[in-house]
């Protein structure tokens, strides 16, 4: 299954609006390279055919596509000041002394606290199937590091590499078994924020403002947990990542399939993932007990793209944390129950496409001998 198309309507007049409004006069940088985004969309361009022609990553094209035709969202091109209206990150913006005003505007925003819907339309247009085989490509992972260079995950194709990265695709084929579940488990540190000053509530005409200024409450950390096939979410906000609590994150999964034979554990190669860490907290005897419930299947080195946990980590920094300053563990705590619980309500699977045909095909190895696959 392909990528969705990013062609949205976008009528004669408006092109005619957008054409106008670059074809002279002063305008933000902003507002002229959304304007021009939108008229390769409108042509049908690709996201990376778009980045070849406009001086933007193709992330920016995929989300302005996503708010203007999933989510329902209106393209006005007025020459006259319209009334002020709600505004999100992805619109065109006027700064008030442009006598072009082009802005796309909701509808109508849903009920609910903490604008979770606009963190959701953040997501609207993810589809585990092609970000899953996006993933895949693990030696040409890009990420952006501080100084806005590109950095690379180049792992090494040995045997070891292709050993647990099949072993870990092989536990993901398998067919949903409540006697042997399959989850993944990974952690993320956060950094706690408290506003100095009280937040301004929004008003008519005018948006929610809150002041630059914060202070610093330290750090903490969330194990997150998922069995993509049946959709059930674990959230636990924790004061650090330590050994210690790693242990009483496994033991309380294990309390969760009390009636499996075995738990299949997918995990990456972080020091604190072993038994050793159970054994500290618990004791031999039931440190022992408690490992022996599960089935561990590690990824291998420069390969955590294979843990599905990520995608939940990255579901959950958009859908729960986004950009709200959270000042306490406790805070932290009561907002990943609220999240987890809307997951497991909603019971929101992971379509996970990225199998071992797939893996030997981009990455040109035979297959195993001893893969039954």
């Amino acid at each position: 299954m392909g990528r969705p198309p990013l062609s949205i309507d976008v009528t004669p007049k408006d092109q005619k609006e957008l054409a106008r409004l670059l074809s002279g006069g002063v305008q933000q940088v902003q507002v002229v390279l959304r304007a021009l985004v939108l008229l390769q969309l409108a042509k049908g361009a690709s996201a990376p055919r778009i980045s070849q022609v406009v001086p933007l990553t193709p992330q920016p094209s995929v989300r302005l596509r996503v708010v203007t035709s999933v989510a329902g969202w209106n393209l006005h091109c007025s020459r006259s000041s319209a009334p002020a209206q709600p505004r999100c990150s992805t619109m065109l913006r006027n700064n008030g002394s442009s006598p072009w005003c082009a802005a796309i505007l909701p509808r109508a925003a849903p009920a609910g606290p903490c604008d979770w819907w606009r963190r959701k339309l953040s997501n609207a247009g993810w589809s585990p199937g092609w970000e899953g085989k996006r993933f895949g490509f693990c030696s040409s992972t890009t990420t952006s590091s501080r100084g806005g260079k590109t950095m690379w995950c180049v792992a090494e194709l040995d045997e070891e590499y292709i050993s647990k990265m099949e072993d870990v695709l092989e536990t993901y084929e398998k067919p949903h078994d409540p006697g042997e579940p399959v989850v993944c488990l990974d952690e993320k540190p956060v950094t706690l924020h408290a506003d100095v000053r009280p937040t301004s509530p929004a008003k008519p005409g005018r948006e929610a403002r809150r002041d630059n200024e914060y202070e610093r409450r330290g750090t903490a950390n969330v194990f997150c947990a998922v069995e993509p096939k049946a959709g059930r979410h674990f959230t636990f906000a924790t004061p650090d990542r330590s050994a210690f609590e790693f242990a009483h994150v496994v033991f309380e999964l294990a309390m969760q399939y009390q009636q499996a034979d075995t738990i299949h554990l997918v995990l990456d190669n972080l020091n604190i993932h072993c038994l050793k860490s159970l054994t500290d907290a618990f004791g031999m005897e039931m440190g022992c007990e408690v490992w022996d419930r599960f089935t561990i299947h590690f990824t291998p080195k420069h390969g955590s793209w294979l843990n599905q946990a990520e995608i939940e980590i990255g579901l959950f920094s958009r859908q729960c944390l986004g950009k709200r300053r959270i000042p306490t563990l406790i805070s932290l705590r009561r907002e990943s129950r609220a999240w987890n619980r809307r997951m497991n309500h909603d019971k929101i699977k992971i379509n996970w496409k990225f199998d071992r045909r797939t893996a030997r095909r981009k990455f040109g190895y035979k297959r195993r001998s001893s893969s039954g696959h």
